[in-house]
């Protein structure tokens, strides 16, 4: 079976985007009144990237980019957590900075991963099967709608575990509320981009998927 560079190369730009988000997360930025995690500048491009890969490819090619970036990212974190762990060179006095930066707390990984696929896989879940029922039509609503409801999701899931019991219930509620919607807005304002990237990977590959026959079981991969 031949795989289309262009497919590889959307695939790469998902799974660095990816990774970076969960780098630079650890860095609270403020955007006016709000504070939010670093991760906000590039981390709603996977989904941008996700829509276009289930809308020109389909979710079966979207499912294996999926698992691709969790495993990538896997060994991303494992990597970090060895090099923690090794001694560092008596020319290394950074152990400390190192450590605070890129050590992150089991209890948040496990809420990033979790997060990472169920909002994925809603997303693209969602975007598979509004193409059938709009018969390929208003592109735009099928974007924004998955991402409405796979940011939902993934802000629901990461922010829950991540902050259950350390944040009253109101602020926990108004930070996922917030999230949500930016993550959102991101997407909305992206929507050339998108429509710009799908039309040209359509035209360039040839194809036009749709899901009607697909197995939808995110842990099916073929």
């Amino acid at each position: 079976m031949t795989v289309s560079y262009r497919l590889v190369v959307v695939a790469a730009l998902f799974v660095t985007c990816l990774i970076t988000a969960n780098i630079i997360i650890v860095k609270q930025i403020s955007i006016g009144k709000l504070t939010l995690p670093a991760g906000i500048i590039i981390f709603p491009l996977s989904y941008i990237l996700g829509d276009v890969l289930t809308e020109v490819y389909g979710y079966q090619q979207a499912r294996r980019v999926i698992w691709l970036g969790f495993f990538c990212n896997l060994i991303a974190v494992l990597a970090i957590w060895i090099g923690k762990l090794l001694p560092p060179a008596p020319v290394f006095e950074a152990q400390e900075a190192y450590e605070r930066i890129l050590g992150s707390t089991p209890r948040f990984l496990l809420a990033s991963f979790l997060a990472y696929l169920a909002g994925e896989f809603v997303n693209s879940f969602v975007l598979a099967k509004m193409k059938i029922r709009t018969k390929g039509r208003w592109l735009w609503m099928r974007t924004i709608g998955s991402t409405l409801a796979g940011q939902g999701v993934d802000t629901l899931i990461v922010l829950t575990i991540a902050f259950w019991g350390k944040l009253p219930i109101p602020i926990l509620g108004g930070m996922i509320l917030s999230h949500w919607l930016i993550k959102t807005a991101y997407e909305t304002v992206a929507t050339p981009f998108t429509y710009a990237t799908v039309g040209y990977l359509k035209k360039k590959e040839g194809i036009d998927t749709y899901d009607y026959d697909t197995n939808f079981n995110p842990l099916y991969i073929t």
